[in-house]
């Protein structure tokens, strides 16, 4: 089951839904409303981050099953990241006909449909809101960590790791900031994801601090 979370403006006032299965999308009232600005994010494993400098739209779908597997019926789509100079190419390809539906369902006050965007979009945007040097963001569900890692203003990693279980995403957590030679002692691990006790408090044995975004 895929999972989906949605962040709203209305007026001042921001409010986020939370991670939602799809079981719930057609009987959350928040979705049959329309606001100022609506963020729709998908927990989907496929996606590549590719440099502006390479990025062809005639070659989107070749690029990215280059790195991931693609069936012949999934969309492909891309969005740019000017902030860093790059390309994000994914396919919501876990439940698409739904994020269709999501995307032409709920609407902006202004009438515009809102795009449903990969999690890791979401992540390299939050990298701004960490104000440590050492910054690394991650969401968890569905079987998959999505893991974005940057010093300063340099983005070290963007992937998504499969992982049955917590215990699982957290060995490809210190994998990576071991092979990155970063110290979790001196450094805070965001999570945009819910973390249940257990799982926050095995995180504090290692890091630094750790943040719900």
């Amino acid at each position: 089951m895929s999972g989906y979370s949605f962040k709203v403006r209305e007026g001042e006032e921001v409010r986020s839904s939370g991670w939602l299965g799809s079981d719930r999308i057609f009987t959350t009232p928040e979705f049959q409303r329309r606001y100022d600005e609506v963020e729709i994010s998908l927990l989907t494993p496929k996606c590549a981050l590719v440099p502006e400098a390479f990025f062809s739209p005639e070659t989107v779908r070749s690029s990215l099953a280059d790195v991931v597997a693609l069936r012949e019926t999934d969309v492909v789509g891309s969005v740019r990241l000017p902030e860093r100079s790059a390309v994000l190419l994914f396919s919501n390809t876990i439940d698409e006909s739904l994020s269709r539906i999501l995307s032409q369902t709920v609407l902006t006050t202004s009438g515009a449909s809102v795009p449903v965007l990969p999690e890791l979009y979401y992540l390299l945007k939050g990298l701004d809101r960490c104000q440590d040097y050492n910054k690394v963001l991650a969401s968890y569900g569905d079987g998959w960590l999505h893991l974005v890692i940057a010093q300063g203003r340099s983005l070290l990693l963007c992937n998504v790791f499969q992982a049955a279980d917590f215990t699982t995403a957290e060995y490809f957590l210190f994998l990576a900031l071991k092979r990155l030679q970063l110290n979790p002692e001196v450094t805070t691990v965001c999570f945009r994801t819910p973390l249940d006790a257990d799982a926050e408090m095995s995180l504090y044995r290692y890091f630094k601090a750790v943040v719900r975004l």
